[in-house]
Order: structure tokens, then sequence, then C-alpha cells
């Protein structure tokens, strides 16, 4: 019997087997550089089929690569069976206790959505359509981490099912060291089902993008520089230089901040005065506006990305920045961190202590990459006198280890669980900790 007729006879979603039709794009990732190598692809029913899937690749030996949306994949799949979980889409929205339940396969626009009329919001990122168990299993860095911290640290409860096959409830209480390593460890240790975590009050936002031509960049990023210097937690900005293809260089500041559209607007006043706008969509917003503002691709497509934490953006690191441009990469983008993600969390991932995090995408073209890849290791040796050499962990690249995401300590107690929870290692996740 094939591993197809096998899982079929397992679990009651759906199966695609290497070979059959509609495989390779069963086992594609969001990120359609990546080639992620598989056996088979399931995409389960319900929580009891992820339970039934466990219990056969338990038995047979083999391991499950679980993957909600595919972002994040990194190709170190091997030849696995790869676990998707979009049909697992409950969402339960408590406003009275500010409280979200979401099923793996819900992806943050649509708990943006059903909080959004109770003046509250989730801590999501600039993509409506990222999950929110893959983004949080990350750590979560928010538009509003700098108010509320990692968004990992909002959750309250994991439905799982552990690498014997069973299903279970994980709480601070109930199992406090698989609950610790969940909320920003990675997906190595338990396969999530749904998540329970708490919603913030945003009865005011406001949000946009400010764009100008590329002969600003300096200009802008002087503000940014002013602005970031004295921001109030509420406050986020990301400084963003872009060159699309047959396009003009262009810099963007986007920001969101958590309060009266009065208050934003004498924030960020010194980008006002910066001539030239090409747009400003400034506006206050309900939160399930949020993804409007970076209007990030809703479909999947190749790309090449590098991140990094800076210490500074000081006189020098500004020129260095700005030495040259950025072609052939996409955009280079600085996000302003500080707040509460400086701050204890109680998570792997701790705090960043550093102030800012370069971002820097890029798409292959007919040399698979090299110039791209080129290009964002020459920033990178440019501002190498403020880059620490840490890695938020769900901006990771194929490639990257969680040693880059992970002190020593915290990577330790990681690997120690995973060797106690998942022996066979029945559980392989985009980035392993025994990587």
């Amino acid at each position: 019997m094939s591993i197809g007729d096998e899982l079929r006879a397992v679990v009651s979603g759906t199966v695609t087997a290497a070979g059959e039709r509609g495989f390779e794009q069963a086992r594609s990732p969001w990120n359609l550089a990546i080639e992620q190598p598989v056996r088979a692809v399931v995409e389960a029913a319900d929580a009891d089929d992820v339970a039934a899937l466990v219990r056969y690749a338990r038995q047979a030996g083999l391991t499950i690569a679980t993957q909600p949306s595919g972002h994040g994949a990194t190709g170190n799949t091997g030849e696995v069976i790869l676990l998707r979980t979009a049909r697992l889409d409950e969402l339960h929205i408590d406003p009275a206790r500010r409280i979200a339940r979401a099923g793996a396969g819900v992806p943050w626009g649509r708990v943006l959505e059903a909080a959004s009329p109770h003046g509250l919001t989730g801590l999501a990122g600039s993509s409506p359509v990222v999950t929110v168990t893959g983004f949080t299993l990350g750590g979560g860095l928010s538009w509003f981490g700098r108010k509320h911290g990692f968004a990992a640290a909002s959750v309250r409860a994991f439905d799982v099912v552990d690498a014997a096959g069973e299903r279970a409830r994980v709480t601070a209480d109930d199992d406090p060291d698989l609950f610790w390593a969940l909320r920003g460890g990675g997906g190595d240790f338990a396969i999530v089902t749904a998540i329970e975590f708490d919603l913030h009050p945003a009865p005011y936002l406001y949000g946009g993008r400010m764009l100008w031509s590329g002969e600003h960049a300096a200009a802008v990023l002087d503000a940014f520089r002013d602005i970031t210097a004295t921001a109030p937690d509420e406050l986020t900005t990301w400084y963003e230089l872009l060159h699309f293809p047959g396009a003009d260089p262009m810099v963007a500041v986007d920001a969101t901040y958590l309060g009266p559209e009065g208050d934003a607007e004498a924030l960020l006043r010194p980008l006002e005065k910066i001539p030239g706008h090409l747009a400003d969509t400034r506006a206050a917003l309900p939160p399930a506006a949020l993804g409007s503002i970076t209007a990030e691709p809703t479909d999947p497509g190749p790309g090449l990305s590098r991140a990094e934490l800076l210490t500074g953006l000081d006189d020098e690191a500004a020129a260095a920045l700005l030495r040259r441009p950025i072609a052939p990469l996409l955009s280079v983008q600085v996000r302003h961190l500080g707040g509460a993600l400086a701050r204890p969390s109680g998570t792997p991932a701790g705090h960043l202590d550093e102030p800012f995090a370069l971002y820097m995408f890029g798409i292959p073209g007919a040399d698979g990459g090299a110039d791209a890849r080129e290009r964002q290791g020459e920033i990178a040796g440019a501002l190498a006198p403020y880059v620490t050499g840490r890695k938020p962990f769900t901006f990771l690249a194929p490639g990257e280890r969680a040693a880059a995401a992970f002190s020593g300590p915290v990577l330790e107690r990681l690997r120690t669980l995973k060797r106690v929870r998942d022996p066979r290692g029945t559980f392989r996740s985009n980035v392993p900790v025994l990587g």
C-alpha cells in the first residue's frame, strides 16, 4: 500500500502524495523560492485528524512538518509528511473578557475583523494572511509590540497534539515548561491546533504610509531618527527604502499609533515638513484595516530575505545605510523596536536590547538570487559595527539556525524539552531547535 493510501485510511481530511495530481501545488510554501521536498501532504479536517496522523507517523517512524499557511518555510523539511491546518478555522471573540480563541488555520485578518467592532485588537503584524498560530509560535513582532510586547506573551492557552498523538490543553498551570516553549520557541514540541490569547484595547488607532521620491531618503531618515528618539510606546514607525522594477527609487515611513489622530499627527510632524509627498494614506483606522498600511501581497510569490538587529542608528549608521542604491533589492526596512519589547517577556524571546530591526527583501532573478543575496550582505557589512548577530526567530531565513535567535541558556532549555517531549523526532519545525 502506498503512503497516500495508508494516510487516507487514517485521516478524513485531504491527502496528496508524491506523484499524485495536485501534489506540486499542495507542497508549495508561501515563498515560492523555497524548494520543499515532502512525501505527502495532509490537510487535516480537524484536531482528531491531527492526532490520528501523529499516531500513524510515530508508529511508522516518520516525521511531520506543520505549516498552517506555508509562511516561514525554510526548505528544512526533508522527506516528511507536510501537515496543513487551514481547515482548523474556528474563531471565537469574547469582548467582555478581551479574549480570542482561534484555530490553527485562522489568519490575523479574520481576528482583526471580528475584534475591531469591539474596539479591540490582537498583536498582529503587517500581513492579514499570516496565521495567528504560526506568527505567535515564532514570538510575533507586532505593530503594537512597543506597547504590549511579543504576541507570544499574550497567549493564555494552547490546544495541542503531543508526540504520542494525545490531545491536550496547555497552560502555565497545567504544563509550564511546554507552555513557555510554545510562546515563541517554535513548533518543534507539539502541534498546536488552537490558541487562546488576550486582546488589547484599541479605541483609537491611527496609521498609514507617507511616501516620497528617493531623493528625500536622507531627510526622511533624519526625521525618522528624531521621532524614534522620543516616541511613546503607543507609536510605531518603520522607515523603508523601496525600488520596484520599472520605477524610480522611493522612500516611505509606515506608522501606527494607539491613540487619537491629533496626538499622532503631532508626533509625526517632522515628516510633514518634508516636501514632495507622492502619497499620504494616514488616517484613523479600525484594527481590521491594519493590513492596508503596507499592502503586502496576499498571494504566494518568490522572495529572498535577511534580517538583522541594530544597536543604533547614529549619523555613521545612517550614512552607511544610504551610501548606495538598494537595487536589486525591492525594499530595505528599518523597524523601530524598544518599548515593551525591551522589557522581560517570560518567553523564549526574552527581550530585545536592540532598538532597531533591519529587514531586507528581494526576489530571485535569472541568477537564482545571487545578486540580491550579495546586496543584502553588502548592506549588513556596511552596518557591521551596529549588527549584533542576533535575529528575531520569526525573521530567520533559510540556512539560518535557531542559535541565532536565542541565548545559550534558552536554547539549551528548548533542546532539553525537545529531547524529552519528542524523543523520536516526530515533529520538525521550519527552524529545528536541535539544528
